[in-house]
């Protein structure tokens, strides 16, 4: 047994995925037999109020902490605001965080043999390495997405010095970590490129809960709530951010609005909602219907809602970030559309799993060509759809993801 210490921008209450895989990763952790300490933020991406109402969180030192627990398991938040669009006001957020985070480690979380720290934000990992040196402890770095290049690809980070700064707390990252973990082998490979050890990274995949997003009936409280019934539906749910190529999204709705049976789904938040939101306005789009964050207990009947689900990834930033949304499309048994780069690891598994369509990113024509061929096809989305349900648990359960992070952190304590 070893004692873990989970440094976490985001976990549960929040209702972002990255949360939920984290919670779920600390619980398994506890569950194999580890003493598991988190250390997060207070909510601040998706304010599920049903999950708060069962993961309270309770305040002290006069709210410079806040405690909560969920199946036992004591999380300890530092204050954080909604996240908003300026970039200035997440920076100092993020250092709010890191400050407090790594006093709050070394007098509150006792003793530690490893500490484990997942991306977002990049500069998580000098904290981690922080609270390493000063806890004897080695730190593992798990890589969500490849920062700044992510940043980069998506025109957001234009100062060079900045860019060449934060290449450098990387290169730093990544070799003071005992381990890095990566989500993707499409990520590895990035890493070996820029000289880091193949010995000091390892593959381990995101999972989704195969318990709970399961195949649902089509027919269901939430089709009928939003009268979907009867209707061909394209969904897209999740963060509504810069890295989905929602102008295609939207494009494509326009040249299918003649056909009345087919109507998208669009369910999420995030930087690019309120620009969506003046977008369909502006051009009174019918065939979108655009819905909040919805409780994460509503999740599998929203899934279950639609008939093709879109993952819309922007042109060359496949091989920087992946969208584990894709395992819960096919965890749903629905089939994928995936908007994404030829040689990305999105493309490959869609290919691989037979799980649905593939299309270029950004061209609203091949996905309009895709989209019809589904409606005309139904026999051969519930194939694509079992085939990705098949897939998912063999590959990406809990259970299988898990053990391997257990096996993991035993290996690094035991100094093999």
């Amino acid at each position: 047994m070893a004692r873990v210490l989970m440094l976490t921008l985001i976990f549960s209450p929040d209702g972002v995925s990255t949360a939920q895989i984290m919670t779920e990763l600390a619980l398994g952790l506890r569950d194999c037999g580890h003493d598991v300490t988190v250390i997060t933020a207070t909510p601040h991406y998706n304010m599920d109020a049903e999950m708060l109402s069962k993961q309270p969180l309770r305040k002290y030192y006069g709210g410079l902490l806040y405690r909560s627990e969920i199946e036992g398991l004591e999380v300890l938040h530092v204050p954080v605001r909604k996240k908003g669009s300026r970039i200035l006001s997440r920076i100092l957020d993020h250092l709010s965080f890191h400050t407090l985070s790594t006093v709050i480690g070394l007098l509150l979380a006792g003793k530690q043999d490893l500490i484990f720290a997942p991306t977002p934000p990049l500069t998580i990992g000098l904290n981690a390495w922080l609270l390493s040196l000063m806890k004897r402890a080695p730190f593992v770095y798990n890589v969500q997405e490849i920062f700044p290049e992510v940043a980069k690809d998506l025109n957001l980070l234009k100062n060079k010095r900045l860019y060449h700064f934060l290449e450098g707390v990387e290169r730093f990252t990544y070799n003071r970590a005992v381990m890095t973990v990566v989500i993707s082998e499409w990520f590895r490979r990035n890493l070996l490129e820029k000289g880091v050890e193949p010995e000091k990274v390892q593959v381990i995949p995101n999972f989704v809960d195969t318990d709970f997003i399961m195949p649902y009936e089509r027919d269901n409280n939430f089709s009928r709530l939003h009268s979907l019934d009867g209707k061909f539906v394209v969904l897209f749910a999740g963060n509504i951010g810069l890295s989905q190529g929602f102008e295609t999204i939207i494009a494509a709705a326009e040249q299918l609005a003649h056909i009345e049976d087919i109507q998208f789904l669009i369910v999420g938040d995030g930087a690019r909602r309120t620009w969506l939101q003046e977008e369909l306005s502006k051009r009174r789009t019918k065939n979108i219907t655009l819905l909040p964050y919805q409780p994460r207990s509503l999740v599998p009947l929203i899934y279950a809602t639609s008939d093709l689900c879109l993952v819309p990834l922007r042109k060359g930033i496949a091989g920087t970030t992946f969208p584990s949304k894709i395992y819960t499309i096919m965890a749903a048994g629905r089939p994928a559309l995936a908007s994404a780069d030829k040689d990305s690891e999105l493309a490959w598994l869609v290919e691989n799993a037979g799980c649905g369509f593939l299309v270029r990113p950004e061209n609203s024509e091949e996905m309009v060509e895709a989209i019809l061929e589904a409606f005309r096809d139904r026999e051969h989305l519930r194939t694509m759809g079992a085939n990705g349900r098949d897939y998912v648990e063999k590959n990406y359960s809990i259970n299988a993801v898990v053990s391997k992070y257990d096996e993991l952190i035993r290996s690094i304590l035991n100094g093999s």
